[in-house]
């Protein structure tokens, strides 16, 4: 077996790693049990110098790790839980942000006005900085067939909803405000749905049911684009079923361009912090490798089938070391939305 194949998960192990999450999570996860710096756990492939085992883990996800020795013996790390290996993944303090300035360090275009806009590029509702459009969506069609009434732009709710504080019929701007749009000149839509973040302190985290943070805000046809800048048109989306550790992904956003990584960590339940001192509980996350920054949140996380980009999650949190994203199949579901025509049975 060679390191690339290290890096993945039988189905059989996949499956005995969800069902044992689900087993231990919310203990876990416990105020009352909560180690010391941990904000998550997800799971994957044990960690050894650097390289994959290939041994299924539970992934426990903490702010920094720290030397055994250093750590009080309530607080050391058990090995392994049911006699499944327990690895350590530094993720830093996640944090759900939109851009706090008009740098971008990728390409310095994704911060202009652009008609008909597209995914990759920035965005915002009319009161927050400027996040980053996923792609354009319309709702469901019955056996996938027929014309769709509406069409939307697909971002996350601390974008385009900011964090539950928004109205429907808000205006939608395109660049966002950090990037000199305003309304009534740049608006390109106007918010329609999102889903609701639970926060603390309003709600006790481990009471938290959130695994999207998403909005849609509806356009016209011709000042949308469902292409994605530097990754073209969606040949289809992943069921999270298909959604493995090991995977290659990337994304266009708004303040990094375009970046690449790998996934580390799948159905992680993670706290991710918001503004304000809030902080949210999510469940069923993809975990990556560092690839974006504040103002990328909204970003859509493909990968390629076939040199072909498919969806796979919605990216909204980040910090130096890890990003996070949705499942894409939980985004599609909860907002009714169709993501690409094609689901992958790959």
């Amino acid at each position: 077996m060679n390191n690339e194949d290290k890096l993945t998960l039988s189905a059989v192990d996949l499956a005995m790693l969800e069902q044992l999450h689900t087993d231990v999570v919310d203990d876990f996860l416990h105020p009352d049990n909560l180690f010391a710096n941990v904000v998550g756990l997800g799971i994957g492939v044990k960690w050894k110098n650097n390289q994959p085992t290939g041994r299924p883990a539970l992934m426990a996800l903490v702010t920094q790790k720290v030397a055994s020795h250093k750590l009080s013996k309530v607080n050391l790390l058990p090995s392994s839980l049911y006699g499944i290996d327990m690895d350590v993944i530094p993720v830093g303090r996640l944090m759900a942000k939109t851009s706090s300035s008009q740098f971008s360090a990728g390409s310095s275009n994704l911060t202009e006005r652009i008609r008909p806009a597209q995914g990759g590029y920035s965005i915002g509702h009319v009161r927050i900085t400027a996040g980053t459009m996923g792609t354009c969506v319309y709702d469901l069609l019955p056996k996938n067939i027929g014309i769709p009434k509406k069409y939307y732009i697909l971002s996350n709710n601390h974008v385009l909803a900011e964090e539950n504080n928004a109205y429907p019929g808000d205006p939608i701007i395109q660049p966002g405000r950090v990037d000199g749009g305003s309304s009534p000149f740049d608006t390109i839509a106007t918010l329609s749905r999102f889903i609701p973040i639970d926060f603390e302190p309003f709600i006790p985290r481990y009471l938290h049911n959130n695994v999207v943070d998403a909005a849609i805000a509806q356009g016209q046809l011709h000042n949308l684009n469902r292409a994605i800048y530097w990754m073209g048109h969606l040949r289809g989306w992943l069921p999270k079923s298909k959604v493995n550790v090991g995977l290659l992904v990337q994304k266009t956003g708004r303040t990094t361009g375009f970046t690449r990584g790998r996934i580390v960590a799948t159905n992680a339940t993670v706290d991710v912090s918001y503004e304000g001192g809030k902080v949210a509980r999510f469940k069923d996350q993809i975990v990556n490798t560092a690839m974006t920054a504040g103002g990328d949140s909204g970003s859509l996380l493909i990968t390629l089938i076939n040199h072909l980009p498919f969806a796979i999650g919605l990216h909204f949190a980040s910090s130096p070391f890890m990003s996070i994203a949705n499942q894409i199949e939980n985004v599609r579901s909860l907002l009714k939305v169709e993501i690409a025509e094609n689901s992958s049975d790959r």
